[in-house]
């Protein structure tokens, strides 16, 4: 009896063994999880899911963030691990690794920073206290997405902001994970490039001063110049966006009906658009300037999309700073930065997915942009606004720096937020209704076109600033220039690059990816000053509950155990 009760133990035990042994296997197959947050942050959006699972062939991630980091650091690289796990859930053609770009010997740490600075990729470097001492350590916070030949590089760590604190910028940045490896594994599949085309002809920016933005673009689309009376028709299938940055001359009735034929097909377009002729340039000499109004001749088309851009320009008492001369030293002028009302620096409000999670955007002598009611249905949504401590000028302005001798009264900059930026969607009417004449008609069916007053569902942005595109020239002669979004008077970068990147990607595809940075996790900071003064008190729980509960639990039972031998 003895022998078969430790057989039988000893069978129980193995059998134990056996289904944890294969618990262990399943768990490891089959990754899975429940998502109590309240705000959903570990379910993947169903664009992404589709994504997913409609991928045929190997993706590898390599991550460079392995090693030993403070806390916030620490949080960002478990988050990254997490959202490739809840990847891998849904296919199985997603690998993964973590690397230290730091580890090894000299020579080879040397080595790998050099490869990695050649595809783009700088460290940051990070201020680490330990024990009263700081130090300082070069970490990488990238993401490589490799599918074939092909290769993509995500930016973990958003940029750092005067407006958001170190935990702001960590939140932010675990927040759009997965919209960014979503968004690298769409484009790094893609079998075609969307091509994107900028107007020329009309005196718009010109490749130099775009060419940070044309950069960007050029990673993931096929970019190029048209000049609109050179063709016959510009068809959607052949142009997945048109940007027009910055018209200063007049555009003809002819390109206008090219346009809007173009939108009544289902294009898309960004307007970059400048009502007034405003610039620090025109300053520089007289120290005073009267803007006058471009002579577009395209305030009919918008009006009838149903945008308006008004001739006035906008003063922020949130702004961007300017330097100017305020003495002389030898030969050499001395200069120090003001803060210039006519350049708002807008921090994006609206939970819209173009500019969500983004950080201020540097708008220079914009207008406000007001919704005009259309005869089909458009959606209107002011994506970009200026704070409430803004104010209007109206056209004629005179223009000088006389205002920052003054401190300014925000009494008078009290006509609340502007919208700057205007997101148009749905079936758009034509500019040329009931303005087609029988011999036009007759025309137009000779070249094999036909003429639509209506649109098929469609898209456009307005932004009422055509500088937002243009990147600061260093060099013209050899053209080298800025990035896009730093501003070289206060040496500060602002997120006009994010801005319009996601601008164009919600154009070409709202219904994809980018519906991930609607996306929100709360950062549930902790009350510091509450912490403080209950400090004691919930360490004295933390310690002692669990002892107290430990005694009444062995009392408890070695009373049972006296009553249950005593009977």
């Amino acid at each position: 009896m003895s022998r078969s009760k430790r057989t039988q133990s000893i069978l129980q035990f193995g059998l134990f063994c056996g289904i944890l042994l294969f618990v262990n296997i399943l768990a490891n197959i089959f990754y899975t999880h429940f998502d109590l947050t309240e705000e959903k942050r570990f379910t993947l959006t169903d664009p992404t899911r589709e994504l997913l699972r409609g991928l045929n062939d190997q993706v590898y991630v390599q991550i460079l963030l392995d090693g030993e980091f403070p806390a916030g650091f620490k949080r960002l690289q478990t988050a990254t691990k997490e959202m490739l796990d809840d990847f891998r859930s849904e296919t199985g053609y997603l690998d993964y690794r973590f690397e230290d770009p730091s580890a090894g010997s000299l020579e080879e740490v040397n080595g790998r920073r050099k490869a990695l600075a050649e595809i783009g990729i700088q460290p940051v470097n990070l201020r680490v206290a330990d024990q009263g001492e700081t130090t300082q350590k070069l970490i990488y916070p990238f993401a490589i997405f490799r599918f074939g030949s092909r290769q993509v590089v995500v930016k973990l760590l958003e940029n750092e902001s005067a407006t958001l604190s170190p935990e702001e910028v960590i939140n932010n940045s675990v927040t759009l994970l997965e919209y960014k490896f979503a968004n690298a594994i769409k484009k790094i599949q893609a079998p075609a490039r969307p091509v994107i085309l900028f107007t020329k002809g009309h005196g718009e920016l010109d490749e130099t001063r775009v060419a940070d933005l044309d950069r960007s673009l050029r990673a993931f689309y096929d970019t190029d110049r048209i000049s609109l009376d050179s063709v016959i028709q510009v068809k959607p299938e052949d142009c997945a966006l048109m940007i027009i940055a910055k018209p200063t001359q007049t555009f003809s009735e002819k390109d206008k009906f090219k346009i809007d034929q173009y939108v009544m097909n289902g294009g898309r377009i960004l307007w970059l658009v400048d009502r007034l002729s405003a610039s620090l340039d025109s300053m520089q000499l007289t120290s005073r300037f009267v803007p006058s109004d471009y002579p577009l001749n395209i305030e009919d088309m918008l009006f009838k999309y149903g945008a308006r851009i008004q001739p006035d320009l906008i003063l922020d008492l949130e702004c961007s700073k300017i330097k100017l001369v305020v003495g002389q030293v030898g030969n050499s002028p001395q200069f120090a930065p003001f803060p210039w009302y006519y350049h708002p620096a807008v921090l994006p409000a609206s939970n819209h997915p173009i500019v969500k999670n983004l950080d201020r955007v540097d708008l220079r002598f914009c207008s406000s942009i007001d919704t005009i009611r259309t005869k089909t249905p458009v959606k209107k949504t002011a994506v970009l606004t200026t704070s409430r401590y803004s104010r209007l000028q109206f056209s004629p302005i005179d223009l000088n720096f006389e205002i920052l001798k003054y401190q300014p009264d925000p009494e008078k900059f009290d006509k609340g937020k502007q919208t700057v930026g205007l997101l148009l969607e749905g079936i758009f009417p034509s500019a040329y209704e009931n303005r087609v004449s029988g011999e036009m008609q007759a025309g137009l069916e000779q070249l094999g076109l036909s003429f639509k007053n209506a649109s098929v569902p469609t898209r456009m942005l307005v932004i009422s600033d055509g500088d937002v595109a243009a990147n600061h020239i260093r060099n013209a002669e050899e053209k080298q220039w800025l990035p896009l979004g730093y501003n070289h008077m206060d040496g500060a970068t602002y997120a006009n690059k994010d801005l319009l990147l996601n601008a164009v990607e919600y154009l070409i595809d709202p219904t994809g990816v980018i519906e991930a940075r609607t996306k929100e996790v709360k950062l549930r900071l902790l009350d510091t000053v509450r912490a403080r003064e209950e400090g004691n008190f919930w360490k004295g729980i933390n310690v002692g509950l669990p002892l107290f509960l430990l005694a009444i639990l062995g009392w408890t039972f070695n009373w049972r155990r006296k009553r249950k031998y005593a009977r």
